[in-house]
Parts: C-alpha cells; structure tokens; sequence
C-alpha cells in the first residue's frame, strides 16, 4: 500500500497482488481439516479453496475473498463424512516460509458472532507440538468483539494456559468496513507490530 509507510531497509522477496483470476497454486496451499481440530472451530476446511463446487477461497477484481458458509449438499468431506448443513471455509498457508523480516497484508474483515480472522505465521516445523513450536498473531479479530484488532505470540515461555500471554489490543475503527494494513516487523531482537503504519504494540 503505497500510502502506508514501511520500515527502511528491506528488499522485496514474496508478494502477490492477486491479479489474476484464481489463487495462485504455486504460491498457496490449503488445510484440508476436520472441524473441531483446533479451537473448536465449527468449520470444515477444505482443500483448494473450493467443495462441490462451492468456492470458499477465489480471486475477483483484484481481491481475495475467504468465505465461510453452510454447505447443502451430498458430497462427502474426504470422502467420508456427511457435511450437509455444516460450515466449510478456508485456511491458507504461503508455501514459502521466513525468519525475520517485514510482513504485511491489505485486509478488510468480516462481519457477525462466530467469526475469527487471523492473518498469521505458523512454523513450518510443528513436531515439538504448540505451543512450544511457536505462533506468531500478526492480526486477529473475535467477532464479538468487533474492530478491536490484536497482535500476540505464543510460545513455551508466553502462553495463555500458563497465563503469560503477550497480547496487545488496539480500536481499529472501521476494520469490518474498509481496508487496513496490518504488518510486522520480526528481528532477532524484538517483534514491532503496526495497523496502517502505526504502532500497535511490540513484543
């Protein structure tokens, strides 16, 4: 976003502006889970952005959409379970992974109790088991809680079952109507957390 001003002193190594008109399989890989598998998510993520012909990740006018809806229909999920009726929706992951650096993403949320957007970096190594493998929450939002965006890591040492949580929460006025940018800034030594260029907290 050119108006949105960076830290100095990076060179541009990923990006994807979604112009063309279906998400980018080189650059994007999907879940493809059971609900309930984290959080007690209600939803189903399925592979490829789309089941059945029901798209829950596309490309339109520049945008990439991720909807979550109610799926009616009589395909089975992973050829097995019956999912109509159930909630299908898409959790994606860049197939490329970095340590340190400067990332941001251009985002406008969604609307309504029961949803939870997070924009959000995961290792690709996970076999310690979470927390201790590590997450870093560079934007998330409780439906219920509307336009109050946070940023937070998890790890061994910070963690909200040990109660050593390190959250920050800011206002984000109109974050479920307009676009923001929401970015980070990871060093060796410190994670500096920004909404539109602003500091929201560091780490």
């Amino acid at each position: 976003e050119p108006t949105v001003p960076t830290p100095d002193g990076y060179t541009l190594v990923w990006h994807d502006e979604f112009e063309g008109g279906s998400v980018d399989a080189k650059g994007w890989k999907f879940e493809n889970w059971d609900k309930g598998r984290v959080n007690n998510e209600l939803q189903y993520y399925v592979a490829g952005g789309e089941f059945d012909g029901v798209e829950t990740a596309f490309v339109k006018d520049g945008i990439l959409n991720i909807r979550a809806q109610k799926y009616n229909g009589s395909k089975k999920f992973n050829d097995k379970t019956d999912i109509n009726g159930q909630v299908i929706s898409a959790r994606m992951n860049t197939r490329e992974a970095w340590k340190y650096g400067y990332m941001e993403a251009r985002i406008k949320l969604p609307k309504g109790k029961g949803t939870w957007p997070a924009f959000w970096m995961m290792p690709t190594d996970q076999s310690l088991g979470w927390p201790a493998c590590g997450e870093i929450d560079i934007m998330e939002e409780v439906g219920t809680h509307a336009n109050y965006t946070s940023s937070s890591i998890h790890c061994k040492a910070y963690n909200h079952p040990n109660n050593t949580q390190k959250t920050k929460e800011k206002f984000t006025k109109g974050a479920e109507d307009e676009f923001h940018v929401y970015a980070l800034e990871w060093t060796a030594d410190y994670m500096q957390f920004y909404v539109d260029g602003s500091t929201s907290g560091c780490l």
